[in-house]
C-alpha cells in the first residue's frame, strides 16, 4: 500500500529555458544537480513525465549536471499538433535538444539517460550516439527483425486499446492514487511514487474544477501502435558510444510491455534489474543507478 507519509519534492530547477522544435513545438529544458559535475542528459517513457523520475535522479544530484525534459505534449509542455506526434518527431527533437544543450548550457561530454520510448527515439537517430560519451537505456522497446515476437504486437495492439479507455479527468490527486494503489502494474514502486505520478502526469485545469492528463490519451496511444514499426528497424551494428541497456526482469509477468533480451547484439551491453518491470527506475532506482555507474566506471567515464 502506499504510504502517504512518503511525499517526494521535485527542487525548482537551477535554470529553464524554452526551447522551439522544427515544427514550433515548444520544450522545457530545466538544469538541476551539480553544474560543475558530469552531465547528464535524462529523459522518460511514453505517457509519463521526467519529474516522475526523481526517486532515480535524485540519486544522482550531488555529482552531476543534470538536464532534464519532457517529450513532446507531455509533462511541462503545452500541447501541439496531433499529427506531428510521432517518433519521426521524437527523433528530430532528440537532435535539436541536444544542439539546444549544447548551446544553452555550454558545451561539455554528455551522457545520455533515457527510458523506453524516448531509449528507441535516441537509437534511432542517425548520428547512432555520436554526441555521447555513452548512453544507459532502461528497457528500451527493441529488438532484431528476426527476434521479433507476435507476443509483442498482440501486445501493443491491446496496450493501446487500453490507453485509449483511461481515465483523462481526475477530481482530485489523492482519489487517483487510491485507485493506483490498487492496480497490480504500480505495487513495486517505491513508496510515494504514485503520489508523484498523479501530479507529474495530470495538471491542474485551467477552466473548470479536477486535474486532465498532460499528454492525452490519443497521442499515448498512438505512439504505443505506431513503436511496433519502429521498434526493429534500430542500426545496432554502427553505434557511435559505449551503450548499456538495463531491462526489466525477463522472468516476471510484465504489466505494460514485454522486456526484449538483448544477450545477442553485440554492441549493447545488456543487464537487467532482478524484481523490477518495465518502470524500473521508480521500482529499484538504487540498484538502476548502481548498475549504471558500474559500467561507466568499467569504460573509464566515470570522473571522480
Amino acid at each position: 500500500m502506499e504510504n502517504s507519509a512518503e511525499v517526494w519534492v521535485v527542487p525548482e530547477p537551477l535554470s529553464i529555458h524554452e526551447t522551439t522544435m522544427e515544427d514550433g513545438a515548444r520544450i522545457f529544458l530545466r538544469r538541476h544537480g551539480n553544474p560543475e559535475g558530469q552531465r547528464l542528459v535524462i529523459c522518460h517513457g511514453n505517457g509519463l513525465a521526467i519529474d516522475l523520475y526523481y526517486p532515480f535522479w535524485s540519486l544522482l544530484e550531488k555529482d552531476f549536471d543534470i538536464i532534464v525534459y519532457d517529450l513532446r505534449n507531455h509533462g511541462w509542455n503545452s500541447i501541439s499538433d496531433q499529427k506531428n506526434h510521432n517518433l519521426p518527431s521524437f527523433v528530430n527533437d532528440h537532435n535539436k535538444i541536444l544542439e539546444e544543450i549544447d548551446i544553452i548550457f555550454g558545451n561539455k561530454p554528455k551522457i545520455g539517460i533515457y527510458h523506453s520510448v524516448s531509449a528507441l527515439a535516441a537509437l534511432l537517430s542517425p548520428t547512432n550516439g555520436s554526441e555521447f560519451e555513452a548512453r544507459i537505456l532502461f528497457d528500451p522497446p527493441v529488438c532484431k527483425p528476426d527476434d521479433y515476437p507476435l507476443e509483442f504486437d498482440i501486445v501493443t495492439r491491446r496496450v493501446a486499446r487500453m490507453t485509449r479507455n483511461r481515465v483523462e479527468w481526475i477530481r482530485c490527486i489523492e482519489e487517483y492514487v487510491e485507485v493506483l494503489d490498487c492496480l497490480p502494474g504500480f505495487s513495486r514502486m517505491v513508496p510515494g511514487t504514485l503520489d508523484l505520478f498523479a501530479r507529474t502526469t495530470f495538471r491542474k485545469c485551467e477552466e473548470n474544477s479536477g486535474y486532465q492528463l498532460r499528454c492525452p490519451r490519443e497521442y499515448e496511444a498512438q505512439i504505443i501502435y505506431h513503436a511496433r514499426s519502429f521498434s526493429v528497424i534500430v542500426d545496432f551494428d554502427h553505434f557511435q558510444c559505449p551503450t548499456k541497456a538495463i531491462g526489466a526482469d525477463p522472468l516476471l509477468p510484465f504489466s505494460y510491455l514485454p522486456s526484449f533480451d538483448l544477450n545477442n547484439i553485440m554492441n549493447v551491453d545488456y543487464d537487467f534489474i532482478p524484481e523490477s518491470t518495465h518502470f524500473l527506475q521508480l521500482e529499484k532506482p538504487e540498484k538502476c543507478v548502481r548498475t549504471m555507474l558500474d559500467f561507466l566506471k568499467a569504460n573509464n567515464l566515470l570522473k571522480a
